[in-house]
């Protein structure tokens, strides 16, 4: 269930990734279907000023990843931590309003909405450094409009997340997962949906 991608985020050449970004919004985004056309997709510029922001916050730079990350906000309407680990091909569409921990880790071929939360359920750094506070979604993951992912989850490849669900536990694979209303979700976390 692991991606390829979530695993090792510097497996290509970041000018590479970047432009495979450009070329997944041209993929996806029927309103922008030539390369200059996806120049303009603002979520496009929040994930690359990401993509450098995490290598720099990897080396210890981070300073430079925050300047970045600031940056990446202002443009992008965005709020992507330096630390977050997000996987090739990714596609934020209309991103106004994501916001993505530290600790998240997306896997390959993840699609995210706006609104979508991948955040942590309180303050407290739980414990020692390297503790995991945020999800870890699979490959092949959509997220629908406002859904909150909160706390140290797992959402397996392939699921189907629905607008405005609040998921606080694990997500088995398709098939697998209880689909229920997203209003019951929140008032049921024992349950899952997608």
């Amino acid at each position: 269930m692991i991606g390829a991608g979530r695993g090792n985020p510097q497996r290509i050449p970041l000018l590479r990734q970047i432009r495979e970004d450009l070329d997944t919004v041209v993929a996806r985004d029927p309103s922008r279907p030539r390369r200059r056309d996806a120049l303009l997709h603002a979520p496009w510029h929040g994930l690359a000023l990401h993509r450098i922001a995490h290598r720099l916050h990897l080396r210890d730079h981070r300073f430079g990843a925050g300047l970045l990350t600031l940056a990446g906000r202002l443009l992008s309407g965005m709020e992507i931590h330096a630390g977050a680990r997000i996987g090739r091909r990714a596609f934020i569409d209309h991103g106004f309003g994501v916001v993505i921990g530290e600790t998240a880790r997306v896997g390959d071929d993840v699609t995210l909405y706006h609104g979508v939360t991948l955040g942590s359920r309180g303050w407290s750094r739980a414990g020692e450094p390297g503790v995991r506070r945020h999800p870890v979604i699979g490959d092949d993951v959509l997220i629908g409009v406002g859904a909150s992912v909160l706390g140290p989850v797992t959402i397996a490849s392939g699921n189907r997340i629905r607008a405005h669900s609040l998921i606080l536990r694990d997500l088995p694979a398709p098939g697998k997962a209880v689909r229920i209303d997203p209003v019951r979700a929140a008032a049921h976390p024992t349950r899952s949906t997608a």
